[in-house]
């Protein structure tokens, strides 16, 4: 299959482990090509340590890791120095900044762009940071079910990267239908915003446990393809693959409102080696 529309990165797909799930794994290496870009959730209950040790066994596994940081789980910009350099300590030098779940947060920082004044990134030798985007709205941030305020968001991000030298992208929540992400990237046009774009993806597992975490995530308007599809008692008994939004986005490498799509990002809903041996199988190239 061809996947040019996916060459950029040393792997063209990222994938996510949380440290509880990463545990279960025996040998990254025998599941993920080398030098994968694999993130780190960090939930609100993680204690750092597990987040340093999970990180630390990917590098020494050929990995490339890449921390989750949530504002909102932080106390001060004292602990988010000390979580940066010891993640630099270890050889870590990306990140994905995100505000977090917590709707109380823990101290000052409530947003990724306020992490990213402090300058405490570039100070321990960081070069890499992606920031959330989400195509299909954010109902915590824009509780009208508009674009608005996480565009603004965006836009104040696009603003901070032309004065920084830290490669900012973005990686987005999981869709299942690519209209809402056609309409995203027409805004994004609009508003002059050109990132790189990690469009992110849900891996192969069952239809049930992929509307559960559809729901629960407020995934938006291309829920209705998963309905849909559970509507066919044969395809609920079978495993959804995203294998028709991987042909779709080939189909589209020449439209210019992708030109930014750079690269995958597989959450890994029915487990990271099921969504590690998609993309092998659909010939994501490494």
């Amino acid at each position: 299959m061809d996947t040019k529309i996916l060459t950029n990165d040393p792997t063209t797909f990222s994938i996510e482990v949380m440290p509880r799930t990463a545990k279960k794994i025996d040998d990254f290496q025998s599941i993920l090509p080398k030098r994968t870009t694999v993130y780190v959730a960090h939930l609100e209950d993680t204690p750092i340590e597990e987040m340093f040790f999970t990180c630390k066994r990917l590098i020494s596994e050929g990995m490339s890791p890449m921390p989750h940081i949530p504002a909102r789980i932080i106390h001060n910009t004292g602990e988010l120095e000390d979580w940066v350099k010891g993640y630099s300590s270890l050889g870590v030098n990306q990140s994905l900044l995100l505000a977090g779940n917590g709707k109380n947060p823990k101290g000052d920082l409530f947003n990724s762009i306020q992490m990213l004044e402090t300058g405490i990134f570039e100070k321990h030798a960081f070069k890499k940071i992606q920031i959330a985007g989400h195509p299909e709205g954010n109902k915590d941030i824009d509780k009208d079910g508009t674009l608005e305020k996480t565009i603004n968001a965006l836009k104040a991000k696009q603003k901070f990267a032309l004065k920084t030298k830290l490669k900012i992208g973005i990686t987005t929540q999981f869709c299942f239908d690519l209209q809402p992400v056609i309409e995203w990237l027409k805004v994004l046009e609009r508003e002059q915003i050109d990132l790189p774009i990690s469009l992110g993806l849900a891996g192969p597992t069952r239809l049930q446990t992929l509307i559960k975490y559809a729901i629960t995530c407020g995934v938006g308007p291309s829920i209705s393809v998963l309905k849909n599809r559970a509507k066919d008692l044969t395809k609920l008994l079978l495993p959804f693959e995203p294998t028709e939004m991987v042909d779709t986005l080939n189909s589209y490498k020449k439209n210019k409102l992708f030109r930014n799509v750079h690269s995958l990002h597989f959450f890994p809903l029915g487990g990271i080696e099921a969504s590690a041996a998609f993309a092998r199988n659909m010939g994501v190239p490494a």
